[in-house]
């Protein structure tokens, strides 16, 4: 089984993967094809996804019974001791506007300044 997912990619490769897959859902396509046709399809999905984001899920012989890839992801497949596992980012280390160290601006209600920084 293998389970193939765009988002924001162009019209024609939605077209070109109902060639081998079922679309159940816009954007969700589903089947059974055999591996070295699986590797063709993601290979001309990573190809032709532009500025689009693709995940493929498919069966294999492992620990999980599945494994699968991304493209354009900001979640990203990572091993953990033959265990595949989603890394993803922290959005508050990402954040660049405040420091944690900093404390609330004037104007911010009690229940944000609670929320945000905590009981003080």
């Amino acid at each position: 089984m293998t389970v193939i997912i765009l988002t924001n990619c162009p019209a024609g490769l939605r077209g070109f993967l109902t060639r081998w897959l079922l679309e159940i859902s816009p954007g969700v396509f589903l089947g059974a094809p055999s591996a070295r046709v699986r590797k063709a399809l993601w290979t001309e999905v990573r190809q032709y996804a532009g500025q689009g984001r693709a995940l493929i899920a498919y069966q294999t012989d492992s620990e999980q019974g599945y494994a699968f890839e991304s493209h354009d992801h900001a979640w990203h497949p990572t091993d953990h001791e033959g265990l595949t596992l989603i890394h993803r980012p922290n959005p508050k280390a990402s954040r660049k506007d405040k420091k944690p160290s900093e404390g609330p601006r004037a104007g911010w209600s009690k229940a944000s300044k609670r929320r945000r920084f905590g009981a003080r």
